[in-house]
């Protein structure tokens, strides 16, 4: 059996548009649902999905992890409902697949026992080609038993036990297909680092507000735009590498707020 597992919340808009991509390979597709508001287990449900129903954690790597135990496949790949598999992915796929578990022509427990997936992110109109958006990869595809996620942090990777390959083809990626929905993820990503960084016992002085304020957003944008070549992206790569800058300053600014409310009270 081939598994593919997603955790989701309020994915109506994607859901379809992501497992059409794996509806000819895919012999089970497991979702773990976060108690969604919008029509997304039903639509599962619908496209031949084994839903899960759980809570909307923080970090969402709960729930991923969660799907991932939750598949039966001898091969499995995790998406989220926001990426689509395209017919080189789709291909490589089936090939390892078919060599591993129908013709024998390779063990299944040979190297490599998982693989990195390139993706091509869609940000403000177009797919990014520089600013360290491509190839961007993922680890995603894995031999069930020997990948899992720390689940420590929303933009992780999965650990995995043995060697890790390459796949062919593509994830495509559309995260962002607004800016509206760019910035309701971005609210999401600083509130989860303003609560890590709490957690690390981050205090607000004068040093670590010009650290996080002023350091820490000019070298993130200074290495997207200039060393990872930004620029090459035009107006959405000056976009995304000022956006990324940002999120270390809104993060701090959260825990700033938590603070001040916490001696409010």
């Amino acid at each position: 059996m081939l598994s593919v597992v997603l955790a989701t919340y309020n994915e109506e808009a994607n859901l379809e548009r992501c497992l059409s991509s794996v509806a000819e390979f895919a012999d089970e597709i497991v979702v773990v649902d976060g108690s969604s508001t919008d029509n997304t287990r039903q639509l599962a449900k619908k496209l031949g999905a084994r839903v899960i129903k759980t809570t909307n954690k923080p970090n969402f790597h709960i729930n991923k992890q969660m799907a991932m135990d939750a598949a039966k496949g001898k091969l499995v790949l995790q998406l989220d409902a926001d990426e689509v598999v395209d017919d080189d992915l789709a291909t490589f796929i089936l090939d390892e697949y078919k060599a591993r578990f129908e013709h024998n022509t390779k063990s299944p427990e040979a190297q490599p026992v998982a693989w990195w997936l390139n993706r091509k992110n869609y940000f403000l109109g177009s797919f990014l080609k520089k600013g360290g958006q491509y190839p961007d990869p993922v680890i995603r595809l894995y031999i069930n038993g020997f990948a899992k996620l720390p689940q420590k942090d929303v933009h992780e990777q999965m650990t995995v036990t043995g060697e890790v390959g390459v796949a062919g083809g593509h994830l495509i990626h559309y995260g962002n297909p607004s800016f509206a929905d760019y910035l309701r993820k971005f609210n999401t990503y600083t509130s989860f680092k303003a609560a890590q960084l709490k957690e690390a016992g981050t205090k607000i002085t004068v040093g670590n507000s010009f650290k996080h304020l002023v350091w820490q957003p000019l070298q993130t944008f200074f290495s997207l735009y200039c060393r990872h070549k930004g620029f090459v992206d035009g107006v959405p790569g000056f976009v995304f590498a000022v956006m990324s800058g940002l999120h270390h300053s809104i993060a701090y600014l959260k825990l700033w707020e938590t603070y001040e409310s916490t001696d409010r009270h």
